[in-house]
């Protein structure tokens, strides 16, 4: 256990990290709801991921993206692999820069216990889910989290026991109502907190001790 995990155990008890750091995380699509779910599930203790995006850092992805100005260019998947690592060196990260093919599902994410569901366009969301849920592993999915004000609409629904949505079911991103840093931020955070309680639990003290 390095120096930040005993950070991280003070909070959670060392029974409970070690707990998590058991659990794989497939994150598909490194964008603005993957790499900010990616940064929380990091901090709350998991440390074994796979992270699948084929695109590169662009300055406009900066707005709502867990990116920085000198990863521009680089390509997703391993510019977030170099941040997660900023906060945890000792991370456990298969790393493939490539489009998810739904016929390639099961070999990237068939060792993960959780997915999350981390595509732009609503078509592509709805192959990838209908490829995971046969899996039988957890996904979490986001779905109207575009434009800003009224924060609390992005609702958690729990739509089967291994597959949760998260947004206003409305409220797509769009010239009108573009993906902007709050809103995407808050989904991104609500799904990292659907897999950490569906791993670890209600947490209302060190119960793991």
């Amino acid at each position: 256990m390095n120096n930040v995990e005993q950070g991280i155990a003070a909070h959670i008890g060392e029974a409970n990290l070690a707990r998590l750091r058991e659990v794989t995380i497939g994150i598909a699509g490194c964008g603005g709801l993957g790499s900010n779910c990616a940064m929380h599930l990091v901090r709350s203790g998991f440390t074994r991921f796979v992270l699948v995006d084929f695109d590169r850092v662009e300055y406009s992805n900066l707005n709502r993206q867990a990116f920085f100005n000198d990863q521009v260019g680089q390509y997703k998947a391993e510019a977030l692999a170099a941040n997660m690592r900023a906060v945890n060196p000792d991370l456990d990260l298969d790393i493939y820069v490539e489009r998810v093919d739904v016929a390639r599902v099961k070999k990237l994410f068939g060792r993960c216990d959780a997915v999350v569901e981390a595509f732009d366009r609503a078509a592509a969301k709805k192959r990838l889910v209908e490829a995971l849920l046969p899996l039988g592993r957890l996904v979490v999915s986001a779905s109207g989290i575009g434009g800003c004000g009224d924060g609390d609409a992005l609702a958690t629904r729990k739509v089967r026991d291994n597959f949760y949505l998260i947004g206003d079911g409305v409220t797509e991103c769009s010239l009108d109502t573009p993906p902007l840093s709050p809103r995407v931020g808050i989904a991104a955070a609500k799904q990292a907190d659907v897999i950490l309680a569906h791993f670890l639990g209600p947490v209302n003290g060190k119960e793991g001790e």
